[in-house]
């Protein structure tokens, strides 16, 4: 963590391929400090952090809990406050410092926290159509939201919000398929959209990219054809966990985002479970909290997530329940 004019600045990225190193630099077009690769000159921004976030739910009855983690180091979470109704299956993405929470059972309302500072949420704004059960990514400026389901009928929407500006979202295009409950995630660049439930289950994976408006492309496909499968990442791999076939599963799988394919089996939760566990990353570690395995479930557990492997235990959400939203962001600490 570094801190510039009093405000913290946490960037994690992959420093593989880089030969000079990072600089921090203004990026007027986003009005964010970002991390610039030298030898390349290109700008990331922040998406994710060290605090994790996990919000709404249900549990026996809709819940309008939130609590957090600090992704870097294990334990049981903490409140953070409450959102502004009870909602169940938001969809969740951040810029690093605002965290957003869009739809749910079934509303249009977005609302935001700020990540560093525990409290209830905001009202941001709506949705272009209320919905629940969706996709949700960011490129650190970008919030995008995917397909979902409405009252009646599964979705292909997918629409916008520029993060740091409160206002209702905007269309961005249609994903390949309609459908609901499917996970999202992201380098940065591309938004990918993977797996969901139309009139059965689908192992397909989609993409958008996040700047430019449009329809998404398909991708590839899930090693298991899965609904209620949460999604995360770090700038390069991104991870999709849990979910429901004909029973809930512990696979995690994993793709290489810049890359197009099908994806390859990473390894398995601790518990298997489903129904939209809350994912979240802080570029290195990525931990999956809550979900629903034949009853609520209050486990949190972690991977290293450039480490193909297993999961380890991290610690319980302050509450057992399934229907999360997860976002990350900077901490406060310093």
């Amino acid at each position: 963590m570094r801190k510039i004019n009093g405000v913290p600045i946490e960037s994690h990225t992959d420093l593989s391929s880089l030969k000079g190193g990072e600089v921090l630099k203004w990026d007027s077009s986003t009005g964010k400090m970002v991390w610039e690769d030298q030898d390349g000159g290109v700008y990331r921004s922040v998406w994710y952090g060290g605090r994790g976030v996990f919000g709404g739910s249900y549990a026996g009855g809709t819940s309008d809990v939130i609590d957090y983690i600090t992704i870097a180091s294990t334990g049981n979470a903490t409140d953070f406050g409450d959102v502004s109704a009870p909602i169940n299956r938001m969809a969740g993405c951040s810029d690093g410092s605002r965290g957003i929470f869009a739809g749910g059972q079934t509303t249009n309302v977005i609302q935001y926290i700020t990540i560093s500072v525990t409290g209830d949420t905001t009202d941001f704004g709506d949705l272009t159509h209320a919905r629940r059960s969706i996709g949700a990514c960011s490129d650190g400026s970008r919030g995008v939201f995917g397909a979902g389901k409405d009252a009646s009928a599964v979705s292909n929407i997918i629409d916008y919000i520029t993060i740091s500006t409160t206002g209702n979202a905007t269309d961005f295009g249609d994903t390949t398929v309609a459908r609901y409950d499917a996970g999202g995630l992201s380098d940065g660049t591309k938004g990918v959209f993977g797996g969901g439930y139309t009139s059965s289950n689908v192992n397909i994976i989609d993409y958008v990219t996040i700047a430019t408006t449009g329809n998404a492309l398909d991708f590839g496909d899930l090693t298991v054809a899965t609904a209620g499968v949460s999604g995360t990442s770090d700038t390069t791999r991104g991870l999709w966990a849990g979910g429901y076939t004909d029973a809930y599963i512990n696979v995690i799988e994993y793709i290489t985002i810049a890359s197009t394919g099908n994806a390859t089996d990473f390894g398995n939760l601790t518990v298997a479970r489903g129904e939209a566990v809350g994912a979240v990353s802080d570029g290195s570690r990525a931990a999956f909290g809550g979900g629903l395995g034949g009853s609520n479930s209050n486990v949190i557990d972690y991977v290293t997530i450039q480490t193909t492997g297993n999961a380890a235990d991290f610690g319980d959400l302050t509450l057992a329940r399934y229907g999360l939203a997860g976002c990350s962001g900077a901490s406060g600490d310093y």
